[in-house]
């Protein structure tokens, strides 16, 4: 038996080989079949689609907020991977008062997401990918980190709406964005993602709005709407997963997202 401590500061009980993995995140399911878990990936949620063609087969415990935890039970992980915002900590807590080891991912920023992927790796352990995958996101933050402009474009994100929400400065994907080259017109400290009305956001003269196609799936209408609300700033529909699915994404996220902020600026 060995202990790997998770982002909770849990140290999670572990087989000296994990043999059976189930994934409630759609991220870390990704990360986890590029990394090489092969058939030891035996539990995935309805939300897990990539990568594409590689879970077909693969059993299905529901949803990311709602899984079915019998039928996570049933399958007899030795670790069940979850994350604390795209999870319930009610869920995570009835399977480990089920016996089940779960390690918790939370990440706040991009190197943070790459040093807990680091240690989901060393939970799982025997995965051939792991290294040169962690030596590509290493060497891309590093790269970011170098770029980074003097001249930040002020930016809001949109989340949700019905209530608008919005993204704010503590987050995953602002840091993404900082490192890219943005600069957030929301700084709430008291939440990550602020409830705002459209006049409100519009009042603190963003350059650049971004709609992502996750968690809320914006499109065409709304991006028509509010390039009527906010004056001269630019309004893009863009990837929800790319700036938002830590893991294999990174790279390329970091990349697409400079060249639209340099494009904005």
């Amino acid at each position: 038996m060995r202990h790997i401590v998770d982002a909770r500061g849990t140290a999670v009980s572990l087989p000296d080989r994990v043999g059976r993995v189930v994934s409630l995140v759609p991220s870390l399911t990704e990360w986890l079949v590029v990394a090489g878990v092969g058939e030891r990936l035996v539990g995935v949620t309805d939300w897990c689609v990539e990568p594409a063609g590689a879970l077909d087969g693969l059993a299905r415990v529901r949803g990311t907020k709602n899984p079915d935890l019998a039928a996570v039970r049933g399958l007899e992980p030795d670790l069940v991977v979850a994350n604390a915002e795209e999870n319930r900590k009610l869920d995570v807590q009835r399977l480990e008062a089920g016996g089940l080891a779960v390690f918790v991912t939370m990440p706040t920023t991009v190197a943070g997401a790459v040093a807990e992927l680091r240690d989901l790796a060393a939970a799982v352990g025997d995965l051939p990918g792991a290294a040169a995958l962690d030596a590509d996101l290493v060497a891309a933050v590093a790269d970011a980190y170098r770029r980074r402009p003097a001249r930040r474009v002020r930016y809001a994100c949109a989340v949700w709406r019905d209530p608008w929400m919005w993204l704010g400065r503590r987050a995953y994907a602002a840091d993404l964005l900082a490192l890219a080259g943005g600069e957030p017109v929301l700084d709430d400290p008291a939440t990550r993602y602020p409830k705002l009305e459209l006049e409100t956001v519009a009042g603190l003269a963003p350059e650049l709005v971004l709609l992502p196609s996750e968690p809320y799936q914006f499109g065409t209408a709304d991006a028509g709407e509010l390039a009527g609300r906010f004056g001269g700033a630019r309004v893009e529909l863009v990837d929800g997963r790319a700036l938002t699915w830590y893991g294999p994404r990174i790279p390329a996220a970091l990349a697409a997202y400079r060249e639209l902020l340099e494009e904005a600026a």
